[in-house]
């Protein structure tokens, strides 16, 4: 007797910056498929941008944009999906567009380590998108580029128009060395594959995942340290100058047991840190369940400990205790945590890469805007990993969307502006930028 799975399908959609995922998903959300697709964005940069590079359509799109997927924003995944859930009869299934520099592993696992979306969702398959013509330049010196072929059910080798025959069968040879069970397709603009193909995989492989990380089923978190701590009297923390500016760090009641553990808030303090946090500053007072930032700088940091007497509290630290000397004290002096766990640092990106985010309001010179444009990605295009925006143009009517990846660039008419007022927005990622030379260049084409 067949066994039916009304789970909610899910399908995760990464590649590397520029590979072509959102003329993918353009393509699944205007295709006649008969499914109704709630969409969930994240993106990598400081402006949000790829919500308005999506076909306006009646699908239910969330954007993402305050971190990677796979990082800090996990909470935010969790959260969305919750939302999604209770109204889970407007969609068939998901589908999760990850930044091009998310590692899939983790997103992954959010469907097997949380129980309550293990039990409403299934992850159907990880779908990678390749530039079959720009991805030997990031192969081997990015590690995000090998993570999303080793976790893919699926590879698309687009933009195989931009690449040789000879060149193609030796990318398929490399992939293949790094996963050989995934399944192959050539494309051009996302076009040539039967979406079956990619939205009706069967289920993503706990074994295969197991095989290319042992410890994927290991929880991962966006905190490396939590102790429980309870006095009946006042706490501090004090900080020294660490590696970062600023440490994120929580307080969560837990129990008034004699024993207290941290396993039944850790989903809880998952969520908390994807929450904004409150700058505390270098001193004040650290409140429960508010996830807070304090800068340390030279002079260190210090900030008090809000506690009830009675009451067990875990605290959660961003980094380590170690990488910034912190210590609890109380009227007694130095006082220990009741218990400490140490967690696993959660996936790291190349700290090179980074991105600028400029917005500028009014309409842009089409010609000063051409030769800057052409002149940037001529002289730094082999740093600049990809390129994007929505530009309004003196005497045009419709939005502008421009595309690039390194020294190519692409751009035509959109949707009309209509009553929005007129803005420019583009965004770079890359290794090298100057910003102020960006923002610069970008508001010397202003009309």
């Amino acid at each position: 007797m067949a066994i039916t799975d009304d789970r909610v399908p899910v399908t995760v959609l990464t590649g590397f910056l520029g590979s072509g995922k959102t003329t993918l998903l353009n393509r699944i959300l205007t295709e006649e498929h008969g499914q109704r697709i709630a969409v969930i964005e994240n993106e990598f940069g400081e402006v949000g941008i790829d919500n308005d590079l999506v076909i306006d359509a009646e699908e239910e799109i969330f954007e993402m944009n305050n971190g990677c997927i796979c990082c800090t924003v996990r909470g935010d995944l969790i959260r969305i999906l919750g939302r999604l859930m209770k109204r889970r009869d407007r969609f068939d299934r998901i589908l999760i567009e990850t930044t091009g520099l998310a590692d899939p592993g983790p997103v992954a696992q959010t469907f097997f380590v949380d129980d309550e979306m293990s039990g409403r969702l299934r992850l159907d398959g990880i779908v990678t998108v390749v530039d079959a013509k720009h991805v030997w330049q990031h192969i081997d010196s990015a590690p995000e580029v090998k993570e999303q072929l080793a976790f893919a059910d699926v590879v698309l080798l687009n933009k195989a128009d931009l690449a040789e025959g000879e060149e193609l069968d030796r990318l398929e040879r490399r992939v293949r060395g790094i996963n050989s069970r995934a399944r192959l397709h050539r494309s051009t603009n996302a076009e040539g594959v039967d979406l079956d193909a990619l939205l009706e995989v069967g289920g993503f492989s706990i074994d295969r995942a197991l095989e290319i990380d042992p410890e994927f089923l290991q929880p991962q978190y966006p905190f490396e340290w939590a102790g429980i701590v309870a006095s009946d009297g006042p706490l501090n923390l004090s900080l020294a100058e660490g590696p970062d500016p600023s440490i994120d760090v929580l307080l969560l009641p837990v129990a008034t047991a004699d024993e207290p553990g941290l396993d039944g808030v850790l989903r809880q303090a998952t969520l908390a840190f994807s929450d904004e946090p409150l700058d505390l500053g270098s001193s004040g007072a650290l409140v429960p369940g508010r996830l807070a930032r304090i800068p340390v700088d030279a002079n260190g940091a210090w900030v008090s400990l809000d506690l009830r007497p009675g009451v067990a509290y875990a605290l959660f630290t961003q980094h380590g205790p170690d990488e910034f000397a912190m210590e609890l004290g109380g009227p007694g002096g130095l006082v220990a945590p009741l218990l400490a766990r140490e967690f696993a640092p959660d996936h790291e990106h190349d700290a090179e890469v980074t991105s600028v985010g400029i917005e500028l309001p009014g309409e842009l010179d089409a010609d000063r805007l051409n030769a800057w444009l052409s002149n940037l990605l001529a002289t730094r295009g082999p740093d600049l990993f990809r390129s994007k925006g929505i530009l309004a143009v003196q005497g045009d009517p419709r939005r502008y969307v421009f595309q690039g990846v390194h020294m190519l660039m692409d751009s035509r008419p959109d949707r009309p502006w209509g009553d929005d007022p007129r803005r420019s927005t583009i965004v770079f990622i890359g290794r090298n930028l100057d910003r102020a030379e960006l923002i610069e260049g970008f508001r010397a084409c202003l009309a």
